[in-house]
This record gives structure tokens, C-alpha cells and sequence, in this order.
């Protein structure tokens, strides 16, 4: 494995790399901000079976934390890192410098995320879709990648970044992951980190309120203001729980739905702060076409 601080020697290895081989091959790009888990890692074995060259970036990018965010504080373990990319055969590692990225600020040139980035965490995270897009825009000029993956935990970033390729032209296929769980359901996130026992202790609810969402619905429950009240009814019964978020929108448009359409699928996005910690993730469901026998917390209809 090749480690790469800077653009002009990522780019050489890059090419030479890509020289060295008698066909041409994939390169896939799989874009973090480190501190690598069982997540990344089952991201990164996607990517080795897809490609022939595999390029890991990590990089904390301080344009999609806001001002009284945790950029400073944000878990960083650069030498688990790099052990862990060189075991699951990594051709290229890219940890580059704030500086190196983006020079001396302010950065004066950006990629601007509209509607899509308009709800969901951006509501309460403004500017932060302009930060992931600019440094994925980034990331796709200097690797030039044939591929780059994403988690579907981070379902309302993936769309965007699936929309920016599409509008920028960029030649890139954007391959969405899968969401990888610890045993109790907890979808894995370096936030995770943040938690104290007892926080961990009551973290798997948010997940367990996304599957009962997710059974409810395929019962026949259409009404989304039930839906929600219920379930942040049931997450904030537990102290030291709240919900910034839970929607249930449109998986293209990312726009809310006041009623769910029989046969259509949609989009069960949350956000909750467990102590000082907000984690997001989601669950796809969809109402069965079929409403004769539906199923409602005031009974049968």
C-alpha cells in the first residue's frame, strides 16, 4: 500500500500505478473521515471485489462542521487506520492536510447543494451538504475514481452525491453500502465513540423504533403524524433521548410525505440526540397496496 499526503504524489502513484498494468482497470475511491470501523472495512471489501485499484481517503474536512460542532474533538486514530486499509489490500491511502486540500483560508470556491440539502439534517446542520459535496468534488479531480462508495446510513448524503455526479458530469458511478449494524441493531458510526455506557445502553432503540416503524407500515399504516408521534413518543420516554428528526420522505426528492401511497417506497430518515451525541439512520418502508385490513393504534378500519 501506497500512503499519499499530497495531491501531486497521489496523482503520480496514481498513474503510475495504472501504467504498470498490461489492461486498463476500475478504480474504486471509498471517501472517509477516519477513525475506521466495521463499517468502513465491509465498504472496503466492497470496493476490492469491484475493482482493481482501491484508493481509502481520509480526511476531516472542517467545511461540514458547523461552528459549534465537534471538528476538534471528532475520534482520529490515523495509525489504526493505515493498519487496518493495509490489511484489506489498499492500493492507495490519501490523508492529506486541511492545508494541503484546501490551501489557506478561506476557501473561496465551493459546490452549493440546493433542495436536496434543504431538510433533513440540513435543517439543523445549514452548509453542511456544501462542505461534503465540495470535498467529494475534490476528491473525484484528484483520484479520478471509475467508482465511489457510500453508506446508505447516510441515506440523504448519498442521494446528494449521487445528484451532484449527475449535474457536475462527473464519470463516476456512485455505489450505495449497505448499513452495517452491531449485534444489538446500533447502525456503526465513529459518533459512536461519544457514547457512555449507559448512552450505549439505550442507543439500540433507535433502530428497534425504525423496525417497529417498519412493521406498523406493512400492517397498513399510512398515517405518517401517528407514525411520528408514536415513535418519538417511545424514543423520548428513555432519559437522556432526543429526537432532532423523524421523516418519512420522498427517497429521490428527499421531500416529506403527510401520507404514505399504498406499493410506493419511502424513506424513514432519523436523527437523535442520545446525550451530547446525534446519530442518524433510517429504514426503508413501504405500505402494502392493499389497505383493506389495515391495522392502526385506535384499531381495525
Amino acid at each position: 500500500m501506497i500512503v499519499c499526503t499530497s495531491i501531486s504524489q497521489f496523482r503520480e502513484e496514481r498513474a503510475r500505478l495504472l501504467a504498470a498494468s498490461e489492461t486498463p482497470g476500475s478504480l474504486g475511491l471509498f471517501p472517509t473521515m477516519g477513525y475506521l470501523h466495521a463499517g468502513h472495512a465491509e465498504m472496503i471489501r466492497i470496493a476490492r471485489k469491484e475493482n482493481r485499484l482501491v484508493a481509502v481517503s481520509i480526511f476531516v474536512n472542517p467545511l461540514q462542521f458547523g461552528p459549534h460542532e465537534d471538528l476538534e474533538r471528532y475520534p482520529r486514530s490515523p495509525e489504526a487506520d493505515e493498519q487496518l486499509c493495509r490489511l484489506l489490500d489498499v492500493d492507495l491511502l490519501f490523508m492529506p492536510s486541511i492545508v494541503e486540500m484546501y490551501g489557506q483560508q478561506p476557501v473561496l470556491s465551493s459546490v452549493h447543494v440546493g433542495m436536496l440539502g434543504s431538510h433533513l439534517c440540513g435543517t439543523s446542520r445549514p452548509g453542511h451538504f456544501d462542505g461534503v459535496c465540495t470535498v467529494v468534488a475534490k476528491l473525484f479531480n484528484i483520484v479520478m475514481p471509475t467508482r465511489a462508495y457510500f453508506s446508505r446510513k447516510d441515506a440523504q448524503q448519498l442521494r446528494i452525491v449521487q445528484q451532484m455526479t449527475r449535474d457536475l458530469s462527473f464519470p463516476v458511478e456512485i455505489v450505495a453500502g449497505p448499513i452495517v449494524r452491531e449485534e444489538d441493531g446500533l447502525a456503526i458510526s465513529s459518533r459512536n465513540a461519544y457514547l457512555t455506557a449507559s448512552e450505549r445502553s439505550i442507543a439500540p432503540r433507535i433502530a428497534q423504533t425504525l423496525r417497529t416503524i417498519q412493521r406498523r407500515v406493512a400492517q397498513g399504516e399510512r398515517d405518517v403524524a401517528l407514525l411520528q408521534r408514536e415513535a418519538v413518543h417511545t424514543l423520548e420516554a428513555y432519559e437522556g433521548i432526543r429526537v432532532d428528526y423523524l421523516s418519512f420522505v420522498d427517497p429521490d426528492t428527499l421531500q416529506p410525505f403527510t401520507t404514505l401511497v399504498p406499493g410506493r417506497e419511502t424513506l424513514c430518515a432519523a436523527a437523535v440526540y442520545v446525550g451530547k451525541t446525534r446519530l442518524i439512520d433510517n429504514i426503508d418502508v413501504r405500505a402494502p397496496a392493499s389497505t383493506e385490513y389495515t391495522v392502526t393504534a385506535r384499531g381495525k378500519r
